[in-house]
């Protein structure tokens, strides 16, 4: 009989494409995987791994074999599932993974209840950028993702994925208070012309999201300073450095020598909880969605 635990390596090593990455969605080591592999081809008498270059190739038996430990193990996980629904109670491991600002002002009240209402239930917690945390969960590295996307910048998801919509989380200007839009009541796209901007790295949604809404009004914007920490930015604004639109979620009181100037019409993001369909009656799932849907009226905010 075919080792559960090899089929599972294999899978991930045609799913990530190497030995290391495979293992570190695993978490195990790389070296345990390469055994795994050497193992599973004893065990079925069959050459399962070419080297190349220096790394490895998949033979084609492989990507047979891989292909159909891809429905085995979805067949275990649907086991998994039933078992636990029969049960009624959440227990094991549920894996979230979180965009910066939503761990940090979102989280800690959901979590905190979690671990009083169901202490059987282990939640692990890693922060991820949108875009990598619905492949996570994709993948199956994660069982749910906390995402936010913006109107103009909507963030897709693949079939087999569904969402729940948490909230919205508005945003503002910030300008040092010696800015000449500090004392404004109110800004529009086309009064930041000119000017250098502090924001998310290139590739996040929201460096997307501040190209999308600037070009739109006509204005190309001068990203100065790529800087993904949100305390970061304040910090860099305390001292008179650039100008930045920031959500409220998560980001704190503003800092003396900084002003949150509302932006007309006013930005908002909408945060979400990502899951794979196949999981929707799993117990661990359905109390955590609970729990982050009460907990966002508790939210920090600036």
């Amino acid at each position: 009989m075919i080792d559960l635990g090899r089929l599972r390596a294999l899978y991930a090593v045609a799913q990530y494409g190497s030995v290391n990455r495979a293992a570190e969605a695993l978490g195990y080591t790389p070296s345990a995987v390469s055994q795994q592999l050497a193992k599973l081809e004893r065990e079925t008498r069959t050459t399962l791994v070419e080297r190349q270059g220096r790394g490895i190739a998949l033979t084609d038996a492989a990507l047979q074999l891989a292909a159909t430990a891809a429905r085995v193990l979805e067949l275990v996980e649907d086991a998994e599932l039933t078992l636990e629904e029969q049960r009624g109670q959440a227990i094991g491991t549920l894996r979230i993974a979180a965009f910066p600002t939503a761990a940090r002002g979102l989280l800690p009240t959901a979590l905190s209840r979690l671990i009083v209402d169901h202490p059987e239930l282990d939640v692990r917690v890693s922060e991820i950028d949108p875009f990598e945390a619905v492949a996570s969960v994709n993948r199956g590295d994660a069982q749910l993702a906390v995402v936010h996307d913006w109107h103009n910048t909507p963030l897709a998801l693949p079939e087999g994925l569904s969402r729940l919509k948490l909230g919205s989380d508005p945003a503002d200007v910030l300008v040092p208070a010696s800015h000449r839009l500090a004392g404004k009541e109110f800004v529009r796209a086309e009064d930041l012309v000119g000017e250098r901007w502090i924001c998310q790295i290139p590739g996040s949604i929201c460096h997307e999201w501040l190209l999308r809404t600037m070009r739109r009004a006509g204005v190309e914007p001068d990203v100065a300073y790529s800087v993904a920490e949100y305390q970061t930015q304040l910090a860099m604004l305390a001292r008179g450095i650039g100008i930045g639109l920031l959500p409220r979620l998560g980001r704190g009181p503003v800092p003396d020598g900084v002003v949150a100037v509302p932006l007309h019409p006013v930005p908002s993001r909408r945060v979400y909880a990502v899951w794979r369909t196949v999981t929707s009656r799993r117990p661990a799932l359905v109390v955590t969605l609970a729990a982050l849907k009460q907990a966002w009226p508790e939210r920090t905010t600036a």
